[in-house]
């Protein structure tokens, strides 16, 4: 089964994120398959993450028009100074993201590949995550079909950073990870760390 996952991102002014988490509370209320609803906290400040599974694309497509079209994206008009929305595809091998506290800190990676490299990059991590993810777990691994592609975003979550920091040199020093040669299918990489709001599912 195909899983998608819509992927907005709301860039707001400085200092502005604990106003716009009220509204975002509101303006999300009715938002079906809501998951996340994060701020960034290392890499690019000032952005809010919300992550959503989607059922139906046509029906997404008419929510997201009808944000658009409301004057007011989801009541944070006033805060915000950029917004992207985006449909994602899981890779069919991972299990359906479910809300649930496995942070609070969600690292937020995400790819530029090239051309040709979505093939080979689905097929090395069909290999290795079974690797990492016994060392932790993967939340996600997706590649957008919607605005830039291929994009590839995958998220990782950690109690702490330290617990981050040792988790990774563990999976490197197992040789768990990353994939042997998968750098070589990237244009760009980012990383991204984000916490959560308060009326976030996933925490």
């Amino acid at each position: 089964m195909t899983h998608y996952y819509d992927v907005t991102i709301i860039d707001v002014r400085p200092g502005t994120h604990p106003k716009a988490a009220a509204a975002l509370e509101k303006g999300l209320s009715g938002a079906r398959g809501l998951l996340g609803c994060w701020y960034s906290e290392i890499g690019v400040l000032n952005r809010i993450l919300v992550l959503r599974h989607v059922h139906d694309v046509a029906a997404n497509l008419a929510w997201r028009a009808a944000v658009l079209n409301s004057g007011n994206p989801f009541g944070v008009g006033e805060f915000m100074t950029g917004l992207s929305m985006d449909t994602y595809v899981a890779f069919d091998f991972l299990p359906t993201v479910q809300a649930g506290e496995f942070g609070p800190y969600y690292e937020v990676r995400s790819y530029v590949l090239k051309p040709d490299g979505l093939g080979p990059t689905q097929t090395l991590w069909r290999e290795w995550v079974p690797r990492r993810v016994a060392i932790s777990p993967l939340l996600a691994a997706m590649t957008s079909v919607s605005g830039a592609v291929a994009r590839f975003m995958h998220v990782w979550p950690y109690k702490t950073l330290d617990e981050r920091a040792r988790l990774r040199a563990q999976a490197i020093a197992e040789n768990a990870w990353p994939p042997r040669g998968g750098p070589d299918h990237l244009l760009a990489q980012q990383t991204d760390i984000y916490l959560p709001f308060s009326f976030s599912p996933l925490r």
